[in-house]
C-alpha cells in the first residue's frame, strides 16, 4: 500500500485548505439558502463581450497564443492602465496575461520569495496569500489591521514588522474582506517607509475599478519610486464580470515580467485564447460597463450597511470591492459558530472572519455581489436571527 501522506511534498502537507468555500459548499447542499458568501458578480458577461469571443470562434481563431498573451491585448491593457490609473508599461516587456489573477500572484510569488525570505501580509485579506507563500518556501509575516485605522495599513505597524529577511509586501487594496481603500496620502506615508529599502511589492488591485465617492483607486504604482518595486496584479472577474473566462494580468520591470514568464510559460504556457478575445473587447468598449455596474453596487452597498447596524451590529463603511465586515462580537458567538448557525437555522451563508486571518475573529465577511432582492431576504434572515 502507498502511503499517501508520506508521498506528499513537505510544503503542500503543511498548508490548510482554503475556508472561505466551507459553508458555500454546505449552503449547495441545502434548500432555500441565500448565500452571500462568495465574491462573484451576479452581472452576465456584457454582451458585446461575448460577442467578441463568438466572433473569434467563427473566425476559427482557436490556437495557442503567445507566451505572454497576443499583441492585441497587451497593447489594450496598457493603454488601458494609462488612461485608468495613469501609469504607463511597454506591452512587449512589461505585460503578463496570466490564467486569472491568481496565476499572477503565485507566479509573482514564486518569482521573488526564496526559502526561509519574509512576505509582509496585511490582514484580514484574501485567503492565497499566506499559503502561496508558504508553498514557495517563505515565511509569511501577517500585519493586522483594524475597523478603527479603517482596516488600512498604517506605516507604523509595517515599520515594525521590517527585518533583514524582508523580502517581499502585499498589498491587497481595495480590500477582500473589509472593503477598505488605500488613498493617495496613505500610500504615499507606506512608500516612505519602504523608499531605502530593497524591499518588492506585490499591489493586488483586482478590485481597482470598484470604489465608491468621489476618489478613484490609486495604483501603487503610480506614487513616486514605487513603479521600480511594484508588481501590479488586476484582471476581469470582478470589474467586467468574467469570472469564469479565468483571465488576469502582471503589470511591472521587465526584469520581473521575464522571470514571471518562465513560470508562465513552463507550467501554463498561455492563457486562453478565446478568453483572450473577449478581454480586448472588454478594455476598448468596456468602460460604461464597469460604471453601470459600480453604481448597482454602490445601491447594494448601502442597503446592507444600513441593514446591518440597524440590527445593531457595529460595520466598518466599505469604500471599495463588494464586501462588507460587520463585527459579531455583540451575538456572543465565535465567528464561525455565528456562521454555522446563521446557516443551519435560517439557511444564510456568510464567511466567519477568521478565514482571513486571526485577527478576522469577531467578523464575518458578506457579500454583496447578489441582488437587491437577496439581499433583502437575506437582512430580515439575519435579523431574525439575532433577535432569537
Amino acid at each position: 500500500m502507498i502511503d499517501y501522506e508520506s508521498a506528499l511534498g513537505d510544503r503542500i502537507r503543511q498548508v490548510k485548505p482554503s475556508g472561505i468555500r466551507r459553508f458555500f459548499d454546505i449552503a449547495n447542499e441545502m434548500e432555500d439558502v441565500i448565500s452571500l458568501s462568495i465574491g462573484e458578480p451576479d452581472f452576465s458577461t456584457p454582451w458585446h463581450i461575448r460577442q467578441a469571443a463568438i466572433d473569434s470562434i467563427e473566425k476559427g481563431n482557436t490556437f495557442y497564443s503567445p507566451n505572454r498573451g497576443f499583441a492585441e491585448l497587451r497593447n489594450e491593457i496598457s493603454s488601458y492602465f494609462e488612461r485608468r490609473f495613469s501609469v504607463s508599461y511597454l506591452p512587449e516587456s512589461e505585460v503578463l496575461v496570466t490564467v486569472g489573477g491568481s496565476e499572477a500572484i503565485d507566479d509573482c510569488i514564486r518569482t521573488l520569495v526564496n526559502p526561509g525570505d519574509e512576505v509582509l501580509i496585511p490582514q484580514p485579506s484574501f485567503v492565497c496569500y499566506q499559503p502561496l507563500t508558504e508553498m514557495a518556501g517563505g515565511v509569511p509575516v501577517p500585519l493586522e489591521t483594524c475597523a478603527a485605522d479603517s482596516f488600512r495599513l498604517t506605516p507604523e505597524a509595517l515599520r515594525e514588522k521590517i527585518t533583514p529577511r524582508t523580502k517581499l509586501l502585499i498589498l491587497p487594496y481595495p480590500n477582500n474582506p473589509t472593503g477598505a481603500v488605500m488613498r493617495r496620502e496613505h500610500l504615499e506615508k507606506i512608500a516612505a517607509v519602504l523608499r531605502d529599502t530593497g524591499i518588492l511589492v506585490l499591489s493586488d488591485e483586482i478590485y481597482g475599478e470598484l470604489t465608491y465617492g468621489h476618489t478613484r483607486h490609486v495604483s501603487f504604482a503610480s506614487i513616486e519610486g514605487m513603479r521600480e518595486r511594484t508588481v501590479v496584479v488586476n484582471g476581469f472577474s470582478k470589474s467586467y464580470a468574467m469570472t469564469g473566462w479565468r483571465l488576469g494580468f502582471a503589470l511591472g520591470p521587465a526584469p520581473l515580467i521575464g522571470a514571471m514568464t518562465k513560470l508562465h510559460q513552463y507550467g501554463i504556457m498561455s492563457a486562453p485564447t478565446t478568453a483572450q478575445y473577449a478581454a480586448a473587447e472588454a478594455l476598448r468598449n468596456g468602460d460604461i460597463d464597469i460604471e453601470n455596474m459600480r453604481c448597482e453596487y454602490n445601491l447594494r452597498r448601502r442597503l446592507i450597511v444600513d441593514g446591518v447596524r440597524e440590527m445593531g451590529l457595529e460595520c466598518f463603511e466599505p469604500e471599495g470591492a463588494f464586501y462588507v465586515f460587520p463585527s459579531i462580537q455583540k451575538s456572543g458567538l465565535p465567528s464561525e459558530e455565528f456562521c454555522r448557525k446563521l446557516l443551519t437555522e435560517e439557511h444564510v451563508a456568510v464567511v466567519p472572519g477568521n478565514a482571513f486571518g486571526d485577527c478576522g475573529e469577531g467578523f464575518v465577511r458578506i457579500s454583496y455581489s447578489y441582488s437587491l432582492k437577496h439581499i433583502t431576504e437575506a437582512l430580515g434572515r439575519m435579523q431574525r436571527f439575532l433577535q432569537k
